[in-house]
């Protein structure tokens, strides 16, 4: 069983991407710990919202409408949490920013953009959490990785190539901690599609409306497995099946992987309904209003995830074990006394 990080029961919490998608699920599930909480993403209106949600749940929010690509803005963000707040204890890097678009029709600006919040953000964050971290010897950091860290998938290469520098990255943090004999914690987890709000706002050149690639996770069953790995020692946490199947596919069988995508992946990607005419995103500026955590795919996301229940709860994978032995077990038994 993974060993449990010393975390207090009201942590000092800073999540990036805070306004909306994952990263409300995240401020939501740290807030019923009573958390103090480090709000960051651009959008304030979300933000605003975010912090009643946390202060509504008995926690403490702290708004800061900043943007993870700017590496001075993070730094400076981290200080006014430890000043309002006290040591931050968990980290969490969840913001990101998306295009669905083949690679030649997006311009070089755009994936740069791309790169520098999904990719360097997360570098960013990690810095100034390891700058405060460092002195004190201690502390939880999370990356908010994907299933596309290992196996990327046509329209998505910018979000693909930055989800795999991630996992590279979180490699070499790891390695340059235990070199210096540092208790810090470095996780990342793997997430399957999640039903949010990204499919509305992260830019297109398709002719339909954005959507997963399969049925989709709730945002909670995200959140829930960031909550547990910032608890918890574990390198790398695989929140679902799909994600399981995609990283544990592309090992045995990566050239086919490519011919199957290839042929699957765009139509895949693409709901029936065209895209409307005058569509806004968010790849350089956020959007108005409090979009949730949420998207519009309630109707047929999936709520829990055994895969998570197993990976997260040793007792439960070896009581089902136990009884899928048993089981076997006496209708071998019957078989030989007939």
């Amino acid at each position: 069983m993974a060993r449990r990080l010393p975390v207090p029961e009201r942590p000092v919490v800073v999540v990036t991407g805070a306004s909306a998608g994952v990263g409300r699920a995240v401020v939501r599930r740290f807030a019923r710990d009573g958390a103090r909480i480090g709000l960051i993403a651009r959008g304030r209106d979300g933000l605003e919202a975010a912090a009643r949600e946390v202060e509504e749940a008995g926690g403490q929010a702290l708004v800061l409408p900043l943007d993870v690509s700017d590496a001075a803005a993070l730094e400076d963000g981290a200080s006014r949490v430890e000043e309002a707040f006290g040591p931050i204890n968990v980290w969490i890097n969840a913001a990101f920013a998306g295009m669905l678009a083949p690679f030649l029709e997006m311009t070089a600006e755009d994936y740069r953009r791309v790169t520098d919040v999904t990719y360097h953000g997360q570098v960013n964050g990690t810095r100034a959490a390891l700058h405060r971290m460092m002195p004190r010897g201690g502390g939880s950091i999370v990356l908010v990785g994907s299933a596309l860290a290992y196996r990327g998938i046509p329209l998505q290469s910018a979000y693909c190539g930055a989800k795999h520098a991630i996992q590279g990255f979180q490699d070499s943090i790891r390695a340059e901690l235990d070199h210096a004999g540092s208790d810090i914690h470095v996780a990342m987890v793997q997430l399957p599609g999640v039903n949010t709000p990204q499919f509305e706002w992260i830019r297109t050149t398709m002719p339909n409306r954005p959507k997963p690639a399969s049925p989709p996770y709730q945002p909670e069953v995200a959140a829930r497995a960031i909550h547990y790995a910032a608890h918890h020692r574990r390198k790398s946490l695989w929140v679902a099946l799909p994600s399981a199947k995609a990283i544990l596919g592309d090992r045995l069988a990566s050239p086919l992987l490519d011919r199957y995508l290839g042929a699957t992946g765009f139509k895949g990607q693409q709901g029936e309904q065209p895209v409307p005419e005058g569509r806004r995103d968010n790849l350089w500026e956020p959007l108005s209003g409090d979009h949730g955590a949420h998207g519009r795919f309630d109707g047929q996301a999936r709520s829990h995830s055994l895969w998570l229940e197993l990976s997260t709860r040793p007792h439960l994978t070896a009581s089902l074990c136990g009884a899928a032995g048993a089981f076997a077990a006496s209708l071998l038994l019957r078989k030989t006394r007939r």
